[in-house]
């Protein structure tokens, strides 16, 4: 097992890693505020792991009540959310029961808004059962809901008492799903570690054929990467923004295709090509960097063809970005590849030939 800190004072939290995880009670008794825990899952998780970490729990005195949801990104929403709120009332849970979230990122998401709003805060812990929400989703305290507007438009930022990534879970995900994750994988080497990238591509064919010490250090890595950004900036009010790479089109893409059709990873490999594609026409990177970009992407099952929604319909998803300032759309960009920055100044006919000439061409 290896222990990664996230530095945030009094509310630091440990990110553990590694195989059988779910069967450590040792690990989880020390950040329950009481021995009663509520455990959310959905329908393909639950039947898989729910009763064998609840058993854990059990056994070590715990009382624990659970509540299973829809699996999908589709069923990220309000109706959703108040399932959670109908179990915790129903089982009469308390301000200091604890919501664990045992899953992917969308009941990561939905988990802790739940825990943030019951009786105006409840404490939570994220068990990430899929690549990306291990290296990603689970760890910085962003939670939150979709809107048919927009993704993760509706949220708050509530940070976990513990992130346990059992990478043994990781044995059952589909490979579209190990896919999916490792888009946000190649992400924290092209915004700011490249040595990471260079290793990333020496070993994706070990990453793809899932061999563990390959993954093990792969999802340390990214954890390193994203507590660091997190530690300096939990609000997302300078360089954490950097973490949205690709993600400015690739919600664009995710809710204009409706959501669930494109994974989240997807969107973002496919957002990231149009982001190189923009600070290529802006004279930032050159076409073998493009190319380069592309290449991983592609050796990790990844799409790097954006969906052709049409330049109106872009504009007007990215238009409630959550970077978008003063009204204007930012976007992450490439200094070059391993260094990208925030801006929100470029040339407005270089986006548009970029979501005209980049897009839907296979």
């Amino acid at each position: 097992m290896q222990t990664l800190t996230v530095e945030l004072g009094d509310r630091a939290y440990p990110i553990h890693i590694g195989p059988g995880l779910l069967d450590r009670a040792d690990l989880v008794l020390p950040h329950l505020v009481q021995k009663r825990a509520v455990i959310v899952t959905n329908t393909t998780v639950g039947p898989l792991y729910l009763e064998r970490f609840a058993t854990t729990l059990r056994n070590a005195g715990v009382q624990v009540d659970s509540v299973v949801l829809p699996d999908g990104e589709v069923y990220k929403n309000w109706e959703t959310l108040n399932l959670i709120f109908d179990g915790l009332l129903t089982q009469r849970a308390e301000r200091k029961t604890t919501l664990i979230a045992l899953g992917g990122g969308v009941i990561g998401d939905l988990t802790g808004f739940a825990a943030a709003c019951y009786q105006r805060g409840m404490p939570f812990i994220q068990i990430p059962t899929t690549l990306l929400a291990q290296v990603d989703s689970s760890v910085g305290g962003k939670t939150g809901i979709n809107h048919p507007l927009g993704k993760n438009m509706i949220g708050a930022f509530y940070q976990p008492q513990l992130v346990l990534a059992d990478t043994e879970t990781l044995n059952t995900l589909p490979a579209r799903e190990l896919s999916a994750g490792l888009a946000e994988v190649i992400k924290y080497g092209l915004i700011r570690d490249l040595p990471f990238l260079e290793w990333l591509e020496t070993h994706m064919d070990a990453l793809m054929a899932r061999d563990t010490t390959a993954l093990t250090y792969a999802i340390h890595r990214s954890c390193e990467n994203k507590a660091e950004v997190v530690a300096a900036d939990e609000r997302e009010s300078g360089q954490r923004a950097l973490l949205n790479l690709g993600h400015t089109f690739g919600h664009a893409i995710e809710t204009g295709m409706g959501y669930g059709n494109w994974l989240h990873g997807e969107g973002v490999s496919a957002g990231t090509m149009l982001a190189a594609d923009l600070s290529r026409r802006l004279g930032m990177i050159s076409n073998d960097d493009v190319d380069r970009i592309a290449a991983l992407f592609q050796r990790a099952g990844l799409p790097v063809i954006a969906p052709d929604l049409g330049y109106d319909a872009y504009m007007d998803y990215m238009g409630v970005d959550k970077k978008v300032e003063a009204g204007r759309i930012r976007f992450v960009l490439f200094k070059k590849v391993g260094d990208a920055y925030v801006t929100g100044e470029y040339d407005p006919n270089a986006l548009r030939t970029t979501l005209t000439e980049a897009v839907g061409k296979a």
